[in-house]
């Protein structure tokens, strides 16, 4: 629980205001539900409006650069280039690329092509070809503020099996998005997401999911897409997080390659796909942050 503040005391929001008139509503709604039995946001994940504008300078950069990858990718380029791409813009526009360094991942972003579920690692021996699918995964740091999105791109003509299930990967984020809303709960957009996959065929990773993110890369909550409605946290204004499903054409297995302990696999060697976008919780439902 988090420590009591008298009515007439500063807001724990930083906002100036009394808490009486600030946030003790939203804390006592907060606290019914967590009654309830629910599970519930703890005030540091709750995003100030300061904070919220630092997150979106972060995101404008995340934006221009996948924007900047999805003009200039093509067949014959290497998965090496396009990490070169995101250090170079990254760094340029005052930014540092979140993956580099992280936990000992050693490159600026994740490509993961065909079958690589995420974590997929740039290599000057990664060549696109004509039928691929790659997700291109870039996370931004911009004056401490995280950001962080990702995007499918086909490769020349791909086969029908390969397009739907990147269309349909797509349409699981964006029906989960809707489902977005104040005092609903990550359980509503979970199912959503999974509901929709599984009607196409679809398996979603289990062991791998959203998260948190803002102040940190990886903040509270996680993120699962195979939740029911009803269950997981109470979304709350204020709150930020990814919707970004892992769907396998096949079957759900994965694993993790055994050498470098970062690259994940779909176990029967069938693609997978992932769109990631970044999500604001707001008064009236959502705002998209990065994407």
């Amino acid at each position: 629980m988090a420590v009591k503040i008298g009515r007439n005391d500063p807001c724990w929001c930083g906002s100036g205001k009394k808490y009486k008139v600030c946030h003790q509503a939203f804390d006592d709604r907060i606290e019914k539900v967590r009654q309830q039995g629910h599970k519930v946001p703890s005030r540091d994940i709750i995003k100030t409006p300061e904070q919220i504008e630092g997150i979106k300078a972060s995101a404008k950069i995340n934006i221009a650069v996948l924007d900047y990858i999805e003009e200039h990718i093509h067949a014959g380029m290497t998965t090496a280039e396009i990490d070169k791409i995101v250090y170079d813009m990254t760094t340029s526009m005052g930014g540092i690329p979140a993956p580099l360094n992280f936990e000992g991942y050693p490159y600026s972003v994740c490509t993961s092509v065909n079958d690589q579920v995420c974590h997929g690692f740039p290599s000057e021996n990664v060549v696109l070809k004509e039928g691929d699918i790659i997700n291109v995964d870039c996370s931004t740091i911009l004056n401490g503020y995280f950001s962080d999105s990702s995007r499918m791109f086909c490769i020349g003509e791909v086969s029908p099996e390969k397009r739907k299930l990147v269309e349909v990967t797509k349409e699981c984020v964006e029906l989960g998005l809707k489902e977005v809303k104040p005092w609903g709960f990550l359980g509503d957009m979970g199912q959503a997401v999974h509901d929709h996959a599984y009607a196409n065929g679809y398996t979603i990773v289990r062991e791998i999911g959203g998260h948190g993110i803002g102040l940190q890369f990886h903040e509270d909550p996680w993120v699962s897409y195979n939740t029911k409605r009803g269950t997981d946290m109470l979304m709350v204004p204020g709150m930020m997080f990814t919707i970004e499903p892992m769907v396998n054409m096949g079957k759900v297995e994965i694993y993790v390659d055994s050498e470098n302990d970062w690259e994940v696999y779909t176990e029967d060697g069938l693609p997978s796909a992932q769109w990631e976008i970044q999500v604001l919780v707001t008064e009236d439902g959502y705002e998209v942050i990065s994407w």
